[in-house]
């Protein structure tokens, strides 16, 4: 075999390096979906597992048996249409206030001198710090009729009686928001800062005003970061858990609670799995497509080159 060939053969470490992140994914992340997903099609029993296997062997008979009973309550059952509506609902809400909140941030602190855009940036990680258990508990002390909150408020006279915001759907997108903001932010951060400001002096030159500068410059060459972090805002706020658990009521409705009811409460690990499985593939549509757009435009733009 001559060198050519042991070249073809032998794996290049660009190769072996792209490979890691590869098994990383298929050992976390597709493996323990499959799992999930062959618990889905499992009917309930009482023992250990909690679920029936979906191959026997009886009589030198191998029989497959696909319960479909979970998945068939999903789409019956309004509770469940509801929930996942509230969900991405509240999901959306909050990542439109991280946007809002989020850009002037991002923006402010890309075009602050380094060092003092060091400790606006430490600032925003900083909460990071501390475990969000703790970080969410603080706002219950926060929000409470008799919180920090209410006291200054009744302190200086603004309000009469204490206001209802803790265990209200106020108080998870509160909550939401002051949790997955930094996840906006740094992204943001990361495509603002190597933003070419001599398009922006050219444009400036040309009698552009800031606003149209902004709009037509900024505003555009930043929408990578704004997709990568609203899409981190908006995908676990879908599934999150602690956050509607100690500061939602009784009626706010999200997956995460009731996946955890399902799966603890209930012990219906089949009827859990069903509602995971949906779930997943409702986040995986978007992203689906979105690279499926971001692929087309930039074969575009080769094309046109």
């Amino acid at each position: 075999m001559n060198l050519k060939a042991l070249r073809c053969v032998r794996p290049t470490a660009t190769q072996l390096a792209i490979s890691i992140p590869y098994i990383w994914l298929l050992a976390f992340l597709l493996v323990p979906f499959l799992l999930v997903l062959k618990i889905s099609f499992a009917d309930l029993q009482f023992g250990i597992p909690p679920y029936t296997p979906l191959a026997t062997l009886q009589d030198e008979t191998l029989s497959f048996a696909l319960h479909l009973r979970g998945y068939i309550l999903l789409f019956t059952d309004s509770l469940y249409l509801a929930t996942y509506l509230s969900s991405v609902k509240m999901a959306l809400v909050t990542t439109v206030c991280c946007v809002l909140i989020g850009y002037p941030m991002a923006y402010q602190i890309a075009r602050a001198r380094p060092a003092l855009r060091n400790l606006l940036l430490l600032g925003v990680i900083l909460p990071f710090w501390t475990s969000l258990l703790l970080r969410v508990y603080a706002w219950v002390g926060i929000l409470r009729n008799d919180g920090l909150l209410n006291s200054t408020l009744l302190w200086m006279g603004v309000i009469d009686a204490p206001l209802e915001i803790y265990r209200t759907d106020l108080a998870v997108y509160i909550g939401l928001i002051y949790a997955y903001l930094p996840f906006f932010i740094l992204p943001l951060y990361a495509s603002l800062v190597k933003l070419d400001e001599r398009l922006l002096e050219a444009a400036y030159d040309l009698g552009a005003r800031p606003w149209k500068a902004f709009l037509q410059i900024t505003l555009p060459l930043s929408m990578p970061g704004v997709v990568a972090g609203a899409m981190l805002v908006f995908i676990p706020s879908v599934g999150e858990y602690v956050i509607p658990e100690m500061l939602g009521g009784a009626n706010t409705l999200m997956m995460g609670r009731v996946m955890w009811t399902e799966f603890f409460n209930n012990a219906d690990w089949p009827m859990a799995a069903a509602v995971t499985c949906v779930m997943v593939l409702l986040l995986l549509m978007p992203l689906v497509l979105f690279q499926y757009n971001q692929a087309r435009q930039i074969e575009g733009g080769r094309r046109r080159a």
